[in-house]
């Protein structure tokens, strides 16, 4: 492997992890490189150390998961007190508990049947209007911006506006002032409709948790309202519109695939995880401060270091996953790592999990002969996101016969 990080993906594979790693996770214990944040890591590769590392108390995630590859990151700026990503601890517990019950499994189960409409109706204006179009635009981004807007209680109509900060603010190669002018604009709109639902309650989640809050005698201020809306806005929907629009694509260029999981729907929770596993969007891994020394295999990690759980690569150690490289929807990968591991594991992955199960048993069942317009050289991939995707999927299909419309 190389001493700088991060390392490029295989010329020609847009699915698979850099080659690097493989070599890596042959490797005893962790290896240390540079990062484009200034600062050398220490870079866990294996499924088993990734997890072990991501689940030990002696890791601060006060930096931002993928401060790493940010050029301009502040590793020592204060954490905000209502950022679930940033905290630790005690106050990480608080924030967590609060927002527990929201992405509780019984919620999302209620939210199934309004999801399933949103699908269907997407499903219906794609064929009304028929191909090609661009899959991400017509439905992979729309359907989890949807769930998340309503989830929040956000005004669909301002869409655009959140699609298109939240695209500047995961990038890793946009202008600073860039970033802070748009994380400014973001900040605005969301202490307004912080400052909305705490004088008017709704029956939306942020409603929900001002008056939660409140009852359990710990109410959170507007800037901790403000920075939970954020996040979850942020990653309600970059990671699941990007995980439908890839996923669409490998099961294309996986043909038999595709053509089980059209044969047999039950397939499509197994499809999910497995997936999740080989796709990896969380593309750079996630990024802690070691606190205390770390013993790690033959070396020790000094407190003020740094390190790097490499969550794609674990995704496909062949220790875990035999054959790894290979897409098998029927493969028991629920363990993955894709939502990351430990006390910081995703909050929203039930939620990700219902939409894309329903994504899987509906797109490629009502449009059975989804393809893609252009050739696949052609499409562009987000190397530079710190969600991994495809930036357009132009699709096309066959037009129904008269006997089927």
């Amino acid at each position: 492997m190389t001493d700088t990080f991060p390392v490029n993906r295989p010329s020609g594979c847009p699915f698979d992890p850099a080659s690097e790693y493989a070599a890596l996770r042959r490797t005893e214990g962790p290896s240390k490189v540079s990062t484009p944040a200034g600062v050398d890591a220490w870079v866990f590769s294996r499924y088993d150390d990734v997890r072990t590392v991501l689940r030990d108390d002696r890791l601060s995630s006060r930096s931002a998961p993928s401060d790493h590859v940010r050029v301009d990151a502040d590793l020592d700026r204060q954490v905000d007190s209502g950022s679930v990503l940033h905290n630790d601890g005690m106050a990480h517990r608080r924030l967590r508990r609060l927002l527990a019950t929201e992405f509780a499994v019984k919620r999302m189960e209620a939210l199934r049947p309004r999801i399933v409409q949103m699908i269907e109706d997407h499903l219906d204006a794609m064929l009304a209007a028929g191909g090609p179009i661009d899959l991400v635009q017509a439905f992979a981004l729309p359907i989890p911006s949807l769930v998340i807007c309503e989830l929040l209680g956000v005004p669909y109509a301002d869409r655009d506006e959140f699609q298109q900060r939240s695209a500047v603010l995961v990038a890793i190669d946009r202008d600073p002032d860039e970033m802070m002018r748009v994380s400014g604009e973001l900040n605005q709109y969301i202490v307004g409709l912080v400052l909305a639902k705490r004088a008017e309650r709704e029956d939306d989640l942020l409603s929900r948790l001002i008056t939660r809050a409140e009852e359990q005698g710990e109410p959170l201020t507007v800037p901790e309202l403000v920075s939970i809306g954020i996040t979850l806005l942020i990653a309600g929907h970059e990671t699941t519109a990007n995980m439908i629009a890839l996923s669409t694509l490998a099961l294309l260029r996986n043909p038999q695939q595709l053509k089980a999981l059209r044969a047999d729907p039950s397939l499509a929770s197994s499809a999910v995880e497995e997936l999740l596993r080989y796709l990896s969007v969380v593309q750079f891994g996630v990024f802690r401060h070691v606190t205390e020394d770390l013993p790690a295999g033959c070396q020790t990690i000094e407190a003020g270091g740094f390190l790097v759980a490499a969550l794609s690569s674990a995704n496909r150690d062949e220790r875990a996953f035999p054959d790894p490289d290979r897409l098998e929807l029927t493969r028991k990968a629920a363990g993955h790592v894709a939502f990351g591991f430990g006390p910081h594991q995703c909050l929203g992955q039930q939620l990700a999990r219902v939409e894309l199960l329903e994504v899987f048993t509906r797109l490629y069942r009502r449009i059975p002969t989804l393809r893609l317009a252009v050739p696949f050289e052609e499409l562009e991939f987000k190397d530079n996101t710190l969600v991994y995707g495809v930036t357009a999927l132009p699709v096309t299909w066959d037009a129904p016969l008269p006997s089927e419309i």
